[in-house]
């Protein structure tokens, strides 16, 4: 059952960055291990998404809902279906100053499969400090 909770302080808006993040469809364009993406629905709160994952010959797709909401700067991710028990991923992101915010990332899953599980916990530091990097690169291109 890994778990990470990270926080950063980037040059970025807490508009920008919750922009990013909720662009669910690019993210096979920067995303680590992220090899496809379809956004089934989305309306101004919520969207459903579909991704599909590679490492090493292994292919796994799930899907979630992904709650926006910009008054509280809150990304909250839900798991629906796939090779899950589980998955929570929150994103807030809050003013640091005029120029800058605040990011508090949090993840937490469980394969259902005890291969897959042991697997990534061999894996799932680096995984995760690399995807956030990866959003925090994009939004480098994206926003200078």
């Amino acid at each position: 059952m890994p778990t990470h909770a990270e926080q950063r302080i980037l040059p970025h808006t807490p508009d920008q960055m919750f922009d990013l993040v909720a662009d669910v469809g690019r993210y096979p364009e920067f995303l680590p291990w992220c090899v496809g993406a379809r956004v089934r629905s989305r309306t101004e709160n919520l969207l459903v998404a579909d991704l599909i994952i590679g490492f090493k010959g292994i292919r796994e797709s799930f899907t979630s809902h992904v709650s926006l909401n910009r008054d509280s700067m809150i990304i909250q991710v839900k798991y629906q279906e796939g090779p899950f028990k589980y998955l929570n991923n929150n994103w807030k992101f809050d003013n640091y100053d005029s120029e800058k915010c605040a990011l508090d990332f949090f993840v937490d899953f469980e394969f259902k499969s005890r291969v897959m599980e042991k697997l990534i916990e061999m894996l799932f530091s680096e995984a995760v400090r690399r995807m956030v990097g990866a959003f925090e690169k994009r939004a480098a291109q994206l926003y200078g």
